[in-house]
């Protein structure tokens, strides 16, 4: 087979991939987070995108055209770090601050300071055992 037609195969295989990975919710995306387009200056992004760039996952929060210093870590208004723990009981996140843009939503689990701790509220950017949490087994 032609270097063309592998590179052709590969491209429509990734299509596949990422078209797959839009349809799935938050938590499933954390988990493979690989299937989501790396994120490049000068491509176009519309609101609810979710890319990947250094490791992380993101979601875009508006239409815009990615240039070179907006990059998800630089661009704040733009995109937000996708950190909606996962249900599975085998798996919890380490709580991180959140941006305004991505908060805690109520009944995500996270761990903080060696405890397990579950929001009791929407939108919440609080650090666990300051408020709007509640410790969980």
């Amino acid at each position: 087979m032609a270097a063309e037609d592998i590179i052709k195969r590969a491209r429509e295989a990734r299509a596949v991939i990422e078209e797959y990975a839009a349809g799935l919710n938050d938590e499933e995306a954390l988990l493979q987070a690989w299937m989501f387009p790396l994120w490049k200056p000068l491509t176009q992004y519309k609101a609810g995108d979710r890319i990947y760039y250094e490791g992380t996952l993101y979601k875009v929060l508006q239409d815009h055209t990615a240039q070179d210093d907006w990059t998800p870590v630089d661009a704040v208004s733009l995109f937000s770090k996708v950190l909606i723990p996962t249900t599975d009981d085998n798996i919890v996140y380490e709580w991180e601050q959140p941006e305004s843009t991505n908060p805690y939503a109520k009944g995500d689990v996270v761990s903080h300071n060696g405890k397990n701790w579950e929001s009791d509220v929407d939108n919440n950017v609080w650090e666990p055992g300051v408020y709007g949490w509640h410790e969980v087994e």
